[in-house]
C-alpha cells in the first residue's frame, strides 16, 4: 500500500509539473497596450503587432511591429525565460489596419513573409505573420518577399538598418 501510495504521489508531481510548463494564452490587444520599445499606443498603429510572455512577468511584452518582437528576441540583452511569443495572424486579419485583437498563433507556427515592401506600424519594413502558406504565398503575389519559418528569419530583416529611400506600401 505504500508503494502504491509513493507512486501516486510521484505521478501527481509529475502532472503538476507539467501544468506548470504549459505556456500562457495570449493576451488580447488592448487599447491600453503600449509598445515595447516606443511605449506609444498599439492600437493607432496597423499592421502586424507581436507579444513575448516572460517567466515571472504577469503581462506580455507587446511589439507594434513584428520585425522589433523579431529585434528583441535576436538582441543578447534578455534577462527573463521567454515562456511564449505570439504574432498576428494576418490570414484572420480583417485588414492591415485592424489586424485584429486575438487572432493570435504562436510564433513558431507561422509563415513570415520577408522582404516585402510593406511598412509595419512604425513605418519601417515588416515581417508579416500568416497562419497558412496559402496565405502567405498570396500576400507575396502581390507584395513580393519570400516565405520563410520563424527559425529561417534572417538576422538583417529585423537588425539591419532601415533604408529611408525605399517607397513602402501599406496594404489595405
Amino acid at each position: 500500500m505504500k508503494r502504491f501510495i509513493l507512486l501516486a504521489t510521484l505521478a501527481l508531481a509529475a502532472c503538476n509539473e507539467d501544468e506548470a510548463k504549459a505556456p500562457p494564452p495570449p493576451a488580447d490587444l488592448t487599447e491600453q497596450a503600449l509598445s515595447y520599445f516606443c511605449q506609444m499606443n498599439i492600437a493607432e498603429h496597423g499592421g502586424p503587432k507581436g507579444q513575448i510572455h516572460l517567466d515571472g512577468h504577469p503581462a506580455p511584452l507587446f511589439f507594434a511591429q513584428v520585425r522589433d518582437m523579431i529585434a528583441y528576441l535576436k538582441s543578447p540583452e534578455r534577462d527573463a525565460e521567454i515562456t511564449a511569443i505570439y504574432v498576428s495572424n494576418m490570414s484572420a486579419a480583417s485588414s492591415w489596419a485592424e489586424p485584429g485583437v486575438s487572432n493570435w498563433i504562436p510564433a513558431d507556427d507561422a509563415i513570415y513573409v520577408v522582404g516585402a515592401m510593406v511598412a509595419g506600424g512604425m513605418g519601417a519594413p515588416e515581417i508579416v505573420p500568416f497562419a497558412t502558406p496559402e496565405g502567405a504565398a498570396e500576400f507575396t503575389a502581390t507584395y513580393g518577399g519570400e516565405s520563410l519559418p520563424f527559425d529561417a528569419i534572417p538576422d538583417e530583416a529585423a537588425l539591419g538598418p532601415v533604408d529611408l529611400s525605399l517607397t513602402l506600401e501599406t496594404p489595405l
